[in-house]
């Protein structure tokens, strides 16, 4: 698992298919026909994957190669005509897969010999995880490395025996060529079929998931062992962690501010502050419409692969919000906001829910939406703001990128006023101006290709950053967007009690796999935490027992990626390494943990410790790698706090209480509102027993602040309360 994981790292955890040795420095291919362009200009007739509704599968659905979506109709051929399979796996916003489409799939020889050998099957990741994670880790198996698009070849039964990523349609940057990658395993299959099903045999043995050695528990040493690792990767001079191309890493951010918390460390806080504040000023932070890119090609956060996904907006959306807590610096709020903004302004589908991603831009054009000429800015600008933008975004006339420039905080804006002579107030006035007019001319450029799906998972994630982003800024428009995705999810994405993992046009599909559960629930416990309406308690219970119910590995612990309801794949998968997204083993820990604490349920809380068990031989192994497990581990070994604040809800010193407690720092804590009301106590008091004998003192809002379960002196006036908690830290 550590190699896997070493290896995933290397590559990069977004469409990296290429080594940054390997990697040409920008794309020339020509600009990718749309799907809808096609349908119209075009006299081909579309594949099978024209009937699909996923927009990656979509996009190839007027290719010449033969597309079978996923299923049993692609194999039952492949077992009729004795071919074996070629698979292709990737995402609708993967820059590399529309280059590889355009370059190949496009191209009418290689279609005919993918058509004439093989049965050619196209899955989109984001659909189908299981798929992915399971054949991602047979290309690291076999290559040392991975990433999308991502190419392999199976047997008709499914197992795979060669395997790769991205593949140009000639030999090219060290890389074979595609046809003759297929006319190699096409006379393999012909000449070596012994060997071939053999590799795939052991291959898929060796992919099905094992019992790791029993290994001593998780504890603050191996917590110490991971800031230890993360420290020796820190980039000194620019932030972030390890070299070009350097990914957030959110949750990596967010296990170093408990480690702070814990130990005091100048260090530990300060490689959080440099990595938060190079990336709000780098390219890679979208400084017109807020929003972050998904990664930077270089050390400086300057130059960004230009697509946006939702899951990166929520994990960093979660980081700058609890620097914000821990510093009380308003530019991590700020920050925030725009992340917000952006995800409300251009994510949001108009029932609530929020789509999965933006793309890069047109092969050929990536990132044309989002830079900038010297020459275009003088003329949408007045000469004064003109002067400005050059001086805070480093605009010049030979640009940053290509001739154009990627705007990022060249200096900060006290320092350009002073430089211009401004007044600073009047400098913010002017800075303000020329933001919103650049914005207004950028929005009627081409915008880059959105994914329009629903997926549970991710916007689980969404729903916990904006719950928790409501209350910590005291914004209800954050809360109430939570709660208006949270209904749509639980209305929509689930069906006689099953959740379904992707929505779109209408149709709610593919069963569930522990990532949805695990993440919606987590989600649902921020929006309880920010609204003390205990509907949202309720769910979140009522997913996690479902989701012991059908992912739980009783003799190993820890949760399968799939579960009885999921297709049956070749092999079974426990995953638990934090790449780009956390783990769904990580999250359901830190879901057993927390809702164990707030319910009292002894039957989560066991769970949650042998969950820890499962994985503490692999986590010993290169604990860095694991920061969202181990950011679950750091709630396990507490000290936990358990807040109970009785009194009516609506009142004005219960809501005291509430906002004194949702603005600080309190990363093991779990808090719970004893309503006043007789059957909203009653509702809550079932959840959460060991509230029942904590009432409201005198008709006053009451708090009673507890550490492992035992209570300080019941507090009834804020300032009380404060100096409460700030005796149990």
């Amino acid at each position: 698992m550590a190699r896997a994981a070493a290896a995933e790292a290397a590559a990069g955890d977004g469409d990296v298919a290429m080594s940054a040795r390997t990697q040409p420095p920008h794309p020339t291919a020509a600009p990718r026909t749309t799907t809808a362009m096609r349908s119209t200009t075009s006299a081909r007739q579309p594949n099978r994957l024209i009937h699909e509704k996923s927009p990656y599968l979509l996009q190839h659905a007027y290719n010449p190669v033969d597309w079978y979506p996923w299923g049993e109709q692609a194999f039952a051929k492949a077992k009729r005509e004795d071919k074996p399979v070629f698979l292709s796996v990737g995402y609708s916003t993967c820059y590399w897969c529309h280059v590889m489409e355009q370059e190949s799939f496009e191209n009418h020889e290689i279609a005919q010999l993918l058509n004439a050998s093989f049965v050619a099957i196209k899955v989109d990741r984001e659909e189908r995880p299981d798929i992915d994670a399971l054949y991602m880790r047979a290309v690291q198996s076999m290559s040392g490395q991975g990433g999308w698009p991502m190419t392999l070849f199976l047997t008709p039964e499914g197992q795979p025996f060669w395997g790769g990523t991205y593949l140009p349609p000639e030999e090219r940057w060290g890389r074979p060529g595609l046809p003759t990658v297929l006319r190699s395993m096409q006379e393999a299959w012909r000449t070596q079929r012994e060997q071939i099903l053999r590799s795939g045999r052991e291959l898929t043995q060796a992919l099905q998931t094992r019992a790791g050695p029993q290994a001593e528990a998780l504890t603050q040493a191996t917590l110490a062992q991971a800031v230890q690792q993360i420290g020796q990767q820190f980039d000194e001079r620019h932030g972030g962690f390890g070299p070009a191309p350097k990914f957030p890493r959110s949750h990596t951010l967010s296990l170093l501010l408990r480690s702070w918390d814990r130990t005091r460390d100048t260090r530990t806080l300060a490689m959080v502050e440099q990595t938060l504040e190079a990336m709000a000023h780098g390219g890679i932070h979208d400084q017109l419409g807020g929003g972050f890119h998904r990664y930077a090609t270089d050390a400086e956060w300057l130059v960004p692969h230009f697509e946006k996904m939702l899951y990166d907006q929520a994990l960093l959306a979660r980081a700058y919000l609890e620097a914000y807590q821990v510093t009380g610096k308003t530019d991590y709020a700020g920050v925030t906001r725009g992340i917000f903004t952006y995800v409300l302004r251009d994510l949001r589908d108009p029932g609530g829910a929020f789509y999965a991603a933006e793309d890069a831009g047109e092969v050929g054009k990536e990132g044309e939406f989002y830079v900038w000429t010297a020459e275009e800015i003088a003329a949408l600008l007045t000469p004064e703001e003109a002067a400005l933008c050059r001086a805070v975004y480093g605009v010049t006339p030979g640009g940053n990128f290509e001739g154009r420039t990627i705007l990022r905080i060249a200096q900060p804006l006290e320092a350009a006023a002073t430089t211009l002579r401004l007044d600073p107030d009047a400098a913010g006035v002017l800075l303000a101006s020329a933001k919103a007019k650049l914005f207004a001319a950028r929005a009627h450029r081409p915008r880059p290709h959105r994914d329009d799906k629903v997926l549970t998972d991710w916007n689980g994630l969404m729903i916990g950053a904006l719950a928790y982003g409501g209350a910590a800024l005291d914004e209800p428009r954050y809360t109430e967007a939570a709660a208006d995705a949270a209904r749509f999810v639980l209305s929509r994405l689930q069906q006689d009690g099953q959740v379904r993992h992707r929505y779109r046009d209408g149709e709610a599909a593919i069963p569930g796999y522990l990532d949805d559960y695990a993440f919606l629930a987590w989600g649902l416990l921020e929006l309880y935490a920010a609204t003390f309406d205990d509907t949202w308690l309720q769910e979140a219970q009522r997913l996690t027992r479902e989701m012991v119910r059908r992912f739980w590995d009783e003799p190993g612990g820890g949760f399968y990626f799939s579960g009885a309801h999921n297709e049956r794949l070749i092999a079974q998968t426990k995953e638990v390494y934090d790449g780009a997204v956390p783990s769904g083993n990580s999250v359901a820990a830190l879901v057993l943990i927390r809702l164990g604490q707030l319910t009292m349920d002894g039957d989560l809380q066991h769970r949650a410790e042998q969950l820890l068990r499962a994985f503490a031989g692999q986590v010993h192994q290169a604990p860095h790698a694991f920061p969202q497990l181990l950011v679950a581990v750091d709630a396990w070994l507490g000290p936990s706090q358990e807040i109970v604040i009785a009194g009516d809800p609506a009142a004005a010193d219960t809501r005291a209480m509430m906002r004194a407690v949702q603005r600080r720092w309190l990363p093991r804590a779990v808090v719970v509102v004893h309503p006043s009301d007789a059957r909203r106590a009653s509702a809550i008091e079932t959840l959460a027993p060991f509230v029942r004998g904590q009432r409201a003192i005198d008709g006053h809002a009451t708090a009673y602040v507890c550490q492992n379960y035992a209570c300080q002196l019941p507090a009834t006036t804020v300032a009380a309360l404060t100096a409460a908690l700030d005796a149990a830290r």
